[in-house]
């Protein structure tokens, strides 16, 4: 996916490793520079960078959580907007290999204008990711209610 002004993140993880197999390996992130103490991936476009933090080894990243339709959604998070078959795929694919859900994939706003899914779940050290979908991303993604 190219994106015409992408974003840079740099995240903390406790292990490397486990962050190359979570981002790498898992979620399909193509790898770029890297040192001992940090990777960089591809995140649909993004540069997206994990810093080791071995603090975390024992204290993992906690969020905040603040309610939202009835759920509590994690804060701080991160994630992408993805088109609509791609989410369906990832919403499968997490299922699939029993990933977690802090907020199981749904539909919020549905037959609505705004409509959108989302879906929260958490990396292997702690952070909070949300992958969302809007039906007119093109239209609905910044327009206000």
């Amino acid at each position: 996916m190219a994106v015409s002004d992408p974003f840079h993140l740099a995240i903390q993880v406790r292990d490397i490793d486990e962050a190359r197999r979570f981002y790498g390996d898992f979620m399909g992130c193509p790898e770029g520079r890297s040192s001992d103490s940090w990777v960089d991936f591809n995140l649909y476009g993004h540069q997206f960078v994990c810093h080791l933090n071995p603090a975390l080894k024992d204290n993992p990243v906690s969020s905040h959580k603040n309610p939202v339709d009835g759920h509590g959604v994690p804060v701080p998070h991160f994630g992408i907007v993805l088109e609509m078959a791609a989410w369906n795929a990832l919403a499968d694919k997490l299922r699939s290999h029993g990933v977690e859900f802090e907020i199981e994939p749904y539909v919020r706003f549905k037959g609505e204008p705004g409509e959108q899914a989302t879906m929260f779940f958490y990396d292997p050290s702690g952070n909070a990711l949300e992958f969302k979908a809007f039906k007119d991303r093109e239209t609905q993604l910044f327009k206000k209610a």
